[in-house]
């Protein structure tokens, strides 16, 4: 009998724990920098790491640079090597904290938040605020958020000759359903 109720006791504190942190290391960053006229700037990342933590509104979404796909080869190219190094920025990371979230407010009807944190990107850092829409999905929580990045605030230079055929600044748009998970293993520093 002890045994058993240790068991149910140990099974349900797992279970709580586990609820802690939502999760998923599969969300989506369309980012396009395009203007009018000239080739198309887009790109778009499929492997962002992205964590809910409800019980502190933490929270955080990592992404790596080479991920990023492009239609052309050739931008992927310079977008990695002369604008971004990845080579030596290889993540690009915001962590905040969520205005008024609570876990118990959120059903199938999407409301809108604010999200007030860090974004480190080409190692500098900018506080900023983002809207944020989300939603209860099957078994997950759906984020959208935009999020947008001017260069000059992390120091990319775009050279002369064509920075009048790319956007000043860059829209991002973050997709997410997150779900409940047993997050310890993941590392987000």
């Amino acid at each position: 009998m002890k045994k058993s109720t240790l068991f149910i006791l140990l099974f349900t504190a797992y279970s709580l724990l586990a609820q802690d942190k939502f999760f998923t290391s599969t969300g989506t960053i369309n980012f396009e920098a395009s203007v009018p006229f000239f080739e198309e700037v887009k790109a778009v990342n499929r492997q962002v790491a992205i964590v809910l933590e409800p019980r502190t509104s933490t929270f955080i979404c990592t992404a790596i640079v080479k991920d990023f796909r492009f239609k052309l080869d050739m931008m992927e190219d310079h977008f990695n090597e002369n604008y971004m190094e990845s080579h030596r920025y290889p993540k690009a990371i915001f962590k905040g904290k969520i205005e008024k979230f609570d876990l118990k407010d959120i059903n199938e009807i999407e409301k809108e938040y604010q999200i007030k944190g860090k974004l480190i990107l080409k190692g500098k850092s900018k506080e900023i605020i983002v809207n944020a829409l989300i939603k209860k999905v099957g078994d997950g929580i759906q984020i959208t958020s935009d999020f947008p990045i001017s260069y000059s605030d992390f120091n990319i230079k775009i050279p002369s000759g064509i920075a009048s055929k790319i956007s000043k600044t860059a829209n991002t748009e973050l997709i997410g359903v997150v779900r409940s998970s047993d997050v310890s293993y993941v590392t987000l520093k």
